[in-house]
Parts: C-alpha cells; sequence; structure tokens
C-alpha cells in the first residue's frame, strides 16, 4: 500500500516539482532518510504487527492504522486523476493536512503504538520531521509564489 503509489508517481511527479524539490532541508532530508531506512527495517524484522486474538479494544490501533492507510491510497487516487499539479499534490484531504505525508506517517506511528514497538515509533517520529517538513516546507514554498 505504501511503495506501488510511489512508484508510478515517479513517472507522474507533479507539473513544477522539480524546482522546489532542489530546495529541501539538508537537515529535513537526513532526517527522512534515515527515518525511512530504519521504519523499514523495523517493519521487516518484528512481527508484532500481525492481528492479534481474540479482538480487544487494543485492536482500535490496527484498526486506526489501516483506516489512515485508506485514506492515503484515497488521497493518491484524488492526485492520479487530477491533472498532476503541486496543488493537486500537497493539497489537503478534507481536514487532513499533506495527507500524502502525514496519513502514511501517522498509521505507521499507530501499527507501532498497535504493536508495542518502541523503535518503530521512534523512527517513525524521526521520518515524520523529515518527511513532513519537507513537504510543508514546499507548501510554504507554493505559497510564498502564489
Amino acid at each position: 500500500m505504501l511503495f506501488i503509489p510511489n512508484i508510478i508517481w515517479m513517472k507522474n511527479k507533479p507539473i513544477g516539482y522539480e524546482e522546489i524539490v532542489g530546495k529541501e532541508s539538508a537537515v529535513l532530508l537526513t532526517l527522512e532518510r534515515v527515518g525511512q531506512v530504519c521504519v523499514t527495517c523495523c517493519a521487516v524484522i518484528f512481527k508484532d504487527f500481525n492481528p492479534s486474538a481474540p479482538f480487544s479494544l487494543w485492536s482500535l490501533w490496527l484498526i486506526a492504522s489501516i483506516v489512515l492507510m485508506l485514506l492515503y491510497e484515497l488521497s493518491w487516487i484524488r492526485y492520479f486523476a487530477s491533472k498532476h499539479s503541486l496543488e493537486s499534490f500537497y493539497g489537503n484531504l478534507w481536514v487532513i493536512p499533506v495527507p500524502l505525508a502525514s496519513l502514511p506517517i501517522a498509521a505507521f506511528l499507530l501499527l507501532g503504538i498497535y504493536g508495542k514497538v518502541l523503535w518503530l515509533i521512534v523512527f517513525v517520529i524521526i521520518l515524520g520531521i523529515g518527511h513532513i517538513g519537507i513537504h510543508l516546507q514546499h507548501v510554504k514554498e507554493l505559497n510564498d509564489h502564489s
């Protein structure tokens, strides 16, 4: 659910994306890259994310994570159905700002809580600071040029 839309996106980047991507903060970019590697490793190494039986209130963390990932996919569908503009790429999904950055971060954070994997929670926070920070920086750049 996470990688396929990003692979498709590489061939369908927003018009004007290359002009703003070169102005990214080196600190945010470093946090994003470190977070990506560490979150991916945690997701592969730990098995605590599998649904546990029987259903309990704790399972709501997993359900919430899945709902956020479904909203993330909806955000991609909305983008791919658009004219691939920067506005459609960074635009809010209802009240959710930069959904293509914030939704997967929130989903993985809830997954870390569900699995009680402190390392994933820490690495998701690092990733979130970098990834969401970069997207917000791009939005600011767009707004400054509007």
